[in-house]
């Protein structure tokens, strides 16, 4: 990814931060975004101690003027004035992994939800598309429980089934590649702390961005058996 610009929201920990590290070390300048300024910092910092190139840009992707702001100013530092790669990963779970039943979720946790985990992946990439290259591509982090029956994950998986149809949506609509990496059960502050280290889930992530074929991904979904089988 040498000479690319890759933008990665929610990218103060978890997931995000593994994928923000993992794009510089391939040699990518990461645009670090979350809604954290200290967080970003520090992870910015990281990437600098081992040797890549990373901007910090605070933004809330509920806010599309701030989501138009990030992209404007990742593609100020990107070379030719364009992003190559964005990973819309930024999303919120109120309650406990697994304990949070539609049948009690609360209206404002219903609303967040779906604002954050799909409206903000819908501005993400709304607001990516005047500024990506021509050959730029769009992931959008998900995973079963937007596909499966799966109870206990409420309006959590609903806003992940509906960050999933809006990434189909502009793979449809539009030229540009974009399309859903599902990397497994995740050791995150959203899964409870159960699953494979972000850091392990990572290169699945930057294989979507540069190496899986295209028809692969655009409007489809790459989960962990397909990196598997692929890279193999």
């Amino acid at each position: 990814m040498d000479g690319q610009t890759a933008v990665v929201t929610g990218a103060s920990r978890g997931i995000g931060r593994a994928i923000a590290t993992e794009l510089a070390d391939a040699g990518a300048h990461v645009v670090v975004c979350a809604r954290d300024g200290d967080d970003i910092a520090a992870v910015v910092d990281e990437i600098a101690e081992r040797g890549g190139s990373a901007t910090p840009v605070r933004a809330d992707v509920r806010d599309e003027f701030d989501v138009e702001r990030l992209m404007e100013q990742a593609a100020q530092v990107g070379h030719g004035g364009t992003v190559d790669a964005v990973v819309a990963n930024a999303a919120v779970y109120h309650g406990t992994a697994g304990t949070t039943p539609l049948t009690e979720e609360s209206y404002t946790v219903f609303d967040d939800h779906l604002r954050t985990n799909a409206r903000g992946v819908f501005a993400t990439v709304r607001e990516a598309l005047p500024h990506l290259a021509e050959e730029a591509r769009v992931v959008v982090a998900s995973g079963i429980v937007a596909r499966r029956r799966v109870g206990g994950f409420g309006s959590y998986a609903v806003s992940k089934a509906a960050a999933e149809a809006v990434a189909r949506g502009f793979a449809a609509d539009t030229d540009h590649v974009v399309g859903v990496v599902d990397p497994g059960q995740v050791e995150t502050d959203l899964s409870g702390g159960r699953g494979h280290d972000p850091a392990d889930v990572a290169p699945q992530f930057r294989w979507a961005l540069t190496d899986a074929p295209a028809d692969l991904l655009n409007g489809e979904i790459i989960d962990r058996g397909d990196w598997r089988s692929h890279t193999a």
